[in-house]
């Protein structure tokens, strides 16, 4: 199973939905912003941008928000200034954690991170010690009501997609970064909106789990995910459908 994709389906299933939002919404306001300010305001010119731009609109989010973000990180407007880092350690059996951070105070948020791992059994590491695990991808999941599957196929493959595959009642569909943007446009020109499109980090070496062993690492990652400064958590973590519903539950 796509570990990336699953995860995506029980954060969306999990929750307070206006808790869940306010979270999206900020985690884009910052992604925004440190676009902006790395390669400018004009979304055309600055693919990762508008990429953001393009996530922060299939949220509705309100358009003033996105100015102001984008204000901010010009310059045109004061506010935080945020750094990205990663941060990399382990869960409990061994599975590699990749935290993805945006803060505008790293000491703070190390310290959150390192509180959260060891509250759930497991441990920072040192630089580079699991990042060489994770590659960049495309992940885009579409409704199977949204479109005829081999219409959708045609689509994507012409856009440039890797592949398209069959995942409960979704489509999953893998990129790669450069051609993201171009499937999710292809996608937009037919009509077709996507439950949930974003640039992710993919580890081919997963760590099977079961049982009581897999939900406390899926209740560390969740912790981690929930974090004010943190912008993703990837995981080699590979479980049942089985256990993802009964976490689900919970």
């Amino acid at each position: 199973m796509s570990g990336h994709s699953k995860w995506a389906k029980i954060k969306r299933a999990k929750g307070n939905a206006d808790a869940a939002r306010g979270k999206v919404f900020s985690r884009l306001i910052r992604e925004i912003t440190i676009a902006s300010r790395m390669g400018g305001g004009d979304k055309e010119a600055n693919p990762r941008l508008r990429s953001a731009i393009a996530a922060a609109r299939a949220a509705n989010m309100p358009t003033k928000n996105v100015d102001n973000a984008i204000a901010k990180g010009t310059g045109t407007l004061d506010g935080a200034t945020y750094e990205e880092f990663s941060l990399e350690g382990y869960a409990p059996g061994g599975v590699a954690v990749l935290v993805e951070c945006m803060s505008d105070n790293r000491n703070r948020t190390v310290s959150e991170v390192r509180h959260a791992m060891t509250m759930g059994g497991g441990s920072l590491a040192a630089v580079n010690s699991v990042s060489w695990m994770f590659k960049p991808q495309g992940n885009i999941l579409v409704d199977k009501s949204a479109k005829d599957e081999d219409a959708l196929m045609e689509v994507v493959l012409n856009a440039g997609a890797d592949d398209m595959s069959s995942d409960g009642d979704e489509y999953e569909i893998t990129t790669q970064i450069e051609a993201f943007e171009n499937v999710r446009a292809a996608l937009e020109k037919a009509g077709i909106t996507p439950s949930s499109a974003e640039l992710a980090k993919v580890s081919e070496n997963m760590v099977k789990l079961d049982g009581d062993k897999a939900i406390k690492v899926l209740r560390l990652i969740d912790e981690l995910d929930e974090l004010d400064d943190v912008q993703h958590v990837y995981s080699n973590l590979d479980v049942s459908e089985e256990v993802l519903e009964k976490y689900a539950k919970e």
